[in-house]
């Protein structure tokens, strides 16, 4: 086996395959969730069903006719929605670039990473290097640990992703030292916090620079999708800053979990609130060669209790600020770049509207990974082909037209508990929304196996304007809603 680093030096002229018209090759997809334990344990009957997800990057196959792709995955996406996938393709595609899909289940329901599940399974990574056959491979992960690495290794082929010595500089606090290198706009805030006294330390200090703050946000250096962010008040209802003791009262009370790996280091910053207030996010791609591209902005929908966690997200962001914000995420790419930094990366912001009615950016973290925001985004490339203009915040086509989108992971019903996703594709394409090819609008469902789970589904609505997009999402989500009303009996049989 050769060394890891070794393998990336080999990631350039593989990845340059992976184009319409390049050399044949094998993509290696890896949705991996390689995060924290504790943070492994609130996802884990959804595992694999997040993995599912970038099942999305299966649209590729009809545009890059030289591309086999392998598809590794916890647990075995049903026939019904790998024809969905396919169905999406045009007709005399869809037998060609369904016969280059292949699907490798580790068949481990376990909250672990498929990655470590994988290096558990010596025979199977037998299977996928016979798979490869010695041809041009390389590894597309989700994220990149030393687990996604052992892979690397074992099946000789390179990762698209930045390599696990690489991944505190995507932590909060090195975020936040790399924001003010790059002059890019953050909030008042400390780092390297490992304690609630050090975070009290911390709050202490930010009410000293920022007296009005109403509050601030404690995160996990490596943390992600929010659930690393804890909201901490500092103020009561009628406006009087709380005491210390009332402060400190609400760190206590946080999970032991969230307490538990608040140890590993986190930092705390003022949470930035405003009446016009929005979480734009910019997507980054660096290549082998060092090149930086923003690929698209999007405004991120959040929810919890904190209004902290990711629900979904609209594409493109608002226009006001798309150009800055592409400008703030180009100028960090540029920083990571030469540091070794490779792959996909998102910067997350924060944007308020102040009285002159101009709007305030703040960078709030980096994320050294795939998101909620790239699936969707590898929808539209894959089904609408263009390219995003970052200075004019529009996705363009070879028409000249344009799309948006409206995405989320979280449409949840409880009465849709056990909905057969046959049928839920069905009805949506009943109600006419399903993707069409020649329009290149309408919607495309992903993570169908939730339905089992706790009756969630994902959806991204392409349309030509933004409320076209929601039109659509609003539809689909009444179309289901229909759905598990009219067959209670049918849907109690599946669960």
């Amino acid at each position: 086996m050769r060394d890891f680093s070794d393998l990336q030096g080999e990631l350039g002229p593989v990845w340059s395959m992976n184009h319409p018209g390049g050399s044949p090759h094998v993509l290696v997809a890896l949705p991996s969730f390689s995060l924290s334990e504790s943070m492994l344990s609130h996802y884990a009957t959804r595992i694999p069903a997040l993995e599912h997800r970038y099942l999305l990057a299966s649209l590729m196959l009809p545009r890059i006719e030289q591309c086999e792709m392998i598809f590794i995955c916890s647990d075995l996406p049903s026939d019904e929605v790998l024809d969905y996938y396919v169905s999406l393709a045009p007709e005399g595609r869809r037998a060609d670039a369904r016969s280059r899909l292949r699907i490798v289940t580790v068949d481990d329901p376990s909250a672990r990473s498929v990655a470590e599940k994988l290096l558990d399974r010596p025979d199977l990574i037998r299977r996928l290097r016979a798979m490869i056959g010695g041809r041009p491979a390389f590894i597309e992960p989700w994220n990149v640990t030393q687990h996604e690495v052992g892979i690397a290794v074992r099946l000789d082929a390179p990762i698209n992703g930045t390599a696990p010595d690489l991944w505190p500089l995507g932590f909060k606090g090195a975020g936040r030292r790399l924001f003010r290198v790059a002059r890019v706009p953050t909030p008042v805030g400390r780092e390297d916090v490992r304690s609630v006294d050090e975070v009290c330390a911390a709050i202490a200090a930010i009410q000293l620079e920022r007296p009005a703050a109403q509050g601030v946000v404690v995160k996990h250096d490596d943390s992600g999708a929010g659930d690393g962010n804890q909201v901490v008040q500092l103020r009561d209802l009628a406006g009087r800053r709380l005491p210390d003791a009332a402060i400190r009262s609400q760190l206590e009370a946080m999970p032991a979990w969230y307490l538990a790996d608040l140890a590993l280091g986190s930092v705390v910053e003022e949470l930035v609130t405003g009446a016009h207030a929005t979480s734009p996010s910019v997507q980054v791609d660096i290549s082998p060669d060092g090149e930086v591209t923003v690929l698209a902005t999007h405004e991120q929908v959040l929810g919890g209790t904190s209004h902290q966690i990711y629900r979904g997200c609209h594409f493109p962001a608002d226009a006001a600020y798309a150009a800055t914000l592409a400008t703030y995420a180009e100028a960090v790419g540029r920083l990571l770049a030469p540091r070794g930094v490779v792959g996909r990366l998102s910067v997350d912001f924060f944007a308020v509207r102040d009285a002159a009615d101009q709007w305030n950016l703040y960078a709030l973290e980096i994320n050294l990974r795939k998101g909620g925001t790239t699936h969707p985004y590898a929808a539209l490339r894959n089904l609408v082909p263009g390219r995003y203009d970052p200075m004019a915040g529009t996705w363009c086509t070879a028409d000249g037209s344009s799309r948006c989108y409206v995405a989320t992971d979280n449409l949840v019903d409880p009465a849709w508990l056990g909905l057969p996703p046959a049928d839920v594709i069905r009805a949506v394409a009943e109600a006419g929304l399903q993707f069409d090819r020649h329009r290149k609008t309408g919607v495309v469902l992903h993570m169908l196996s939730c339905l089992a789970v706790d009756g969630r589904v994902g959806l991204t609505a392409i349309g030509l304007t933004h409320d076209d997009a929601q039109a659509m999402y609003d539809e689909t989500q009444r179309a289901i809603s229909a759905l598990s009303v009219s067959s209670p009996d049918r849907r109690s049989l599946s669960v």
